[in-house]
């Protein structure tokens, strides 16, 4: 994984998946947002929107996918740069794979679901016949603020308080 600074053209990307993550925060989804762009500036942004749907599967990377691969009817991603907030989950790592999306640009690590380093990483697994560019830590201070603040507000709604042994706000969601 590179964690280098981002340049111009991630930090614009980003800020267009932090909009949908803001989105979806306000709208009380888990505040994940994501844009997959393509080598012609062609794009399609969304935001997490699993309690909305009841899908498990509507997770923002998931829903870009989908939406561009119905758009070029070609499930073959090339020459794409999946942008989002959090680092993908397992599920949506595995599609970013299959899909061949070239190159993932995130966030914030994810402690707890996290497969591009942060619990697993599907670039480890041998035999795969393709493996993104993923770069993390692009926009990390406000991904990981925004996470956090999503399950405060959460967990206070709900009367909840953390226990001595949980994660602490710093180390995940």
């Amino acid at each position: 994984m590179n964690f280098r600074e981002p340049g111009v053209v991630d930090g614009y990307w980003m800020e267009k998946a932090m909009e949908k993550a803001r989105e979806a925060f306000r709208v009380g989804e888990v505040p994940v947002g994501a844009v997959l762009v393509d080598s012609s500036g062609r794009f399609f942004a969304d935001r997490n929107r699993t309690s909305e749907t009841g899908l498990a599967t509507a997770h923002a990377e998931h829903l870009v996918i989908t939406a561009a691969s119905g758009d070029r009817k070609d499930w073959r991603l090339a020459n794409c740069t999946l942008y989002t907030t959090l680092e993908p989950c397992l599920m949506c790592a595995g599609l970013v794979v299959l899909s061949r999306v070239s190159r993932v640009v995130f966030g914030a690590p994810d402690l707890r679901f996290g497969a591009f380093g942060s619990v697993t990483n599907v670039l480890e697994m041998p035999n795969l016949n393709h493996y993104p560019q993923v770069t993390g830590g692009c926009r990390e201070e406000e991904s990981a603020r925004i996470m956090r603040e999503f399950f405060r507000r959460g967990r206070a709604a709900a009367g909840i308080r953390r226990s001595p042994g949980s994660l602490s706000e710093e180390e995940g969601t």
